[in-house]
């Protein structure tokens, strides 16, 4: 095991839940974090036989979209998730690609993200607030060759802003949201990626040790530009029509 210096300790002995964890990128932050310390639940459709390479000393936890609530038990025991599965249907636009994207990238990953909020904001103020990672990928602002996959990824990078702009100060005591802008990488999804998952997922971790929200791994300069310019203005949108309770209401 690697030397681990005083930002990868705060991963130590700390719970942690990966959905898409079968993955090239779930595989590869299990790994990091797991050589950090943390214990992992990887969750996925397919849970990797004992003698794969990929099982490693995590607990699997079979699940699929449209089954949420069955993963409230898990929720419940973990410091951080990470909301990481996804699915391309790349150059297809058919009404069941639409559906299928929508379902697994966005409203999937909505309803998960609503029940770990809904645990957190329960629990006890403490001097480590649960968080929640979402990977909502570059294509969330720019082309990706696949139209079904934007919409999918549009959708769910708005919600996830729509949920930062609303949270109060005393949530953010419980609760922290962050989000993964990730480029190409080799993947199934992506075979002709730029970046290889583990230089990402270590990227991932050494952004999110230093404690910022918005995660960017990406070869493309104007990602770097354009995205917290996009998030800056939809939280300006969202504060401007946020409506606050009135006194004695």
């Amino acid at each position: 095991m690697k030397n681990l210096s005083s930002s990868s300790q705060r991963w130590a002995n700390c719970h942690i839940g990966i959905t898409g964890a079968n993955g090239s990128l779930g595989r590869a932050l299990a790994e990091a974090l797991e050589e950090r310390g943390a214990v992992i639940t990887g969750i996925c459709r397919s849970i990797p036989k004992i003698d794969d390479s990929r099982n490693s000393l995590r607990k699997w936890v079979a699940w699929k979209c449209g089954e949420e609530i069955a993963l409230k038990e898990v929720l419940d025991h973990l410091d951080i998730l990470i909301i990481n599965h996804g699915i391309n249907h790349h150059d297809s636009q058919t009404s069941k690609s639409l559906n299928e994207s929508l379902e697994v990238n966005a409203l999937s990953a909505w309803r998960i993200m609503e029940m770990f909020e809904e645990i957190s904001l329960k629990g006890a103020e403490n001097s480590r607030p649960k968080e929640i990672w979402i990977n909502t990928s570059e294509a969330e602002i720019q082309p990706a060759l696949s139209p079904t996959y934007e919409i999918s990824k549009r959708l769910i990078g708005q919600i996830i802003s729509l949920r930062w702009s609303n949270l109060t100060k005393e949530n953010k005591k419980k609760y922290k949201i962050r989000k993964l802008i990730l480029g190409p990488f080799k993947s199934k999804l992506n075979p002709i990626g730029l970046m290889s998952p583990k230089f990402v997922a270590e990227q991932i971790l050494r952004l999110a040790s230093i404690d910022l929200n918005l995660i960017i791994v990406t070869p493309n300069p104007i990602t770097y530009l354009l995205m917290p310019i996009i998030e800056l203005s939809r939280f300006i949108y969202s504060k401007a029509l946020r409506k606050e309770p009135e006194d004695g209401g």
